[in-house]
């Protein structure tokens, strides 16, 4: 809306998890229907440039970014960067005497069976950073039987990485597995939402945005203008107006009052390159080994 108003250039978007964001635009890579892939991590991209989908594009607004977040490729474009956290309700373990979560190992114990929600790696972007954290930390084969035994404690799967803290504001749940801007939104909103994080290290998402390989020839220049603007100061701001508790990547752009950093945080050497290039692979070994994409709750 704010670019709409700002420029006079009119948006049309469909939003979608960034695992179903990625199969629509394979789904429609002889034939395009959108101009700009935008948002979720940075993994999805690089899947995407492994399928030959994105049009390199590097916006002007790169010289205000850090360097460490940008692509090396010089296709996607970063603009917010996010950890992955454990939002909890804090009425829950109020009620049942009990600590939050402060490691990965701690989501196993048995007083959170059907208490846990997060999303399936195969329609989320948060959920495969989840999936491609744990495989990261602990190694694939012990990771496949520590998701085993997460998946006894975890109510449900849903299709979004939005949808789990949500959950857990409204008591439907004790703990989302989310990024940590998303666990926020619900407890600005005056919700019983507390984060913790893993002890052990975490990993994150760097957001981004790009240009989609044969867009909509007539497009392009907006789409460019697009991509300039949410780089922007202007646009970058907006994550406080819009609550969405992101943390900007332009050096210019304020910040949300009471943010987690990533730098205040023991994360992991995520590798976004190795997790973009096998996420098919790790998807469909989650769906075989874990638990089945099938009735996935909105």
């Amino acid at each position: 809306n704010a670019f709409e108003k700002d420029t006079g250039i009119k948006i049309n978007y469909v939003r979608l998890g960034a695992g179903e964001m990625l199969a629509r635009i394979t789904a429609e890579k002889g034939n395009p229907l959108a101009s700009v892939m935008h948002g979720g991590s940075t993994d999805n991209y690089i899947a995407a440039i492994k399928e030959g989908l994105l049009e390199p594009y590097q916006s002007p607004e790169l010289a205000n970014m850090p360097e460490q977040y940008k692509d090396k490729e010089k296709t996607w474009n970063p603009f917010y960067v996010g950890a992955i956290s454990f939002a909890c309700n804090k009425d829950w373990f109020k009620k049942n005497n009990l600590e939050y979560p402060k490691s990965w190992d701690d989501l196993l114990k048995p007083e959170f069976k059907g208490q846990i929600t997060m999303a399936h790696p195969s329609t989320s972007g948060t959920s495969y950073t989840v999936l491609a954290t744990i495989i990261q930390l602990m190694g694939e084969e012990k990771a496949w039987e520590y998701l085993a035994k997460l998946n006894a404690n975890v109510r449900q799967y849903t299709k979004s990485g939005t949808a789990p803290p949500i959950e857990v504001g409204l008591g439907e749940a004790a703990i989302a597995i989310t990024f940590s801007h998303d666990g926020l939104k619900p407890a600005m909103e005056g919700y019983p939402v507390e984060l913790s994080f893993p002890n052990e290290g975490t990993g994150f998402e760097v957001g981004a945005v790009a240009l989609i390989k044969g867009g909509i020839e007539k497009e392009q220049e907006n789409a460019r203008k697009f991509i300039d603007w949410t780089l922007s100061k202007r646009g970058q701001e907006l994550f406080i107006d819009s609550k969405s508790n992101r943390v900007p990547l332009n050096s210019t752009a304020k910040v949300t009052e009471g943010l987690i950093k990533i730098e205040d945080l023991k994360i992991i050497d995520y590798d976004a390159v190795w997790a973009g290039q096998n996420k098919k692979e790790l998807v469909a070994k989650f769906t075989e080994k874990v638990d089945s994409a099938k009735n996935l709750k909105q």
